[in-house]
């Protein structure tokens, strides 16, 4: 598994920069290699990023999540979001599982993990209640 430099570059910017909202990354079966699918500009919410995922095949996000705490102190934390709906292919659910690790330690500073094969798995308040 190879992952093209686009990622590693896209996530850096999502991360220090904050030019990017999410990152939709995409594993070609073929050569094995991770590329992105899709970046949702700063100025896009979680709806886009959920809006924007297919329904019958897997992908991986990285999101920066933006909240307030109760302290009223603005934060942000790193999401690595794994989407593998039920009615995706084996072959690209067993692709997607075995390369995620992989691609997790490229990506450095993600904060939490995410698995979902459904969108009520990963809803916004289920998100909201891990960054806290």
């Amino acid at each position: 598994m190879w992952v093209a430099d686009e990622c590693k570059n896209s996530f850096m910017e999502m991360k220090w920069k904050k030019v990017h909202r999410y990152i939709v990354f995409k594993i070609d079966e073929k050569s094995k290699l991770v590329t992105v699918d899709k970046v949702g500009d700063a100025g896009e919410d979680y709806s886009d990023l959920t809006a924007s995922l297919p329904d019958d095949d897997c992908r991986l996000r990285g999101l920066d999540f933006d909240f307030v705490t109760v302290d009223n102190c603005r934060k942000s934390k790193i999401f690595f979001i794994a989407w593998a709906p039920s009615a995706s292919k084996i072959r690209a659910k067993m692709l997607y599982a075995t390369s995620k690790d992989g691609i997790r330690r490229v990506l450095d500073g993600i904060h939490y993990e995410v698995q979902a094969t459904e969108p009520s798995e990963m809803g916004f308040d289920i998100i909201q209640d891990r960054a806290k």
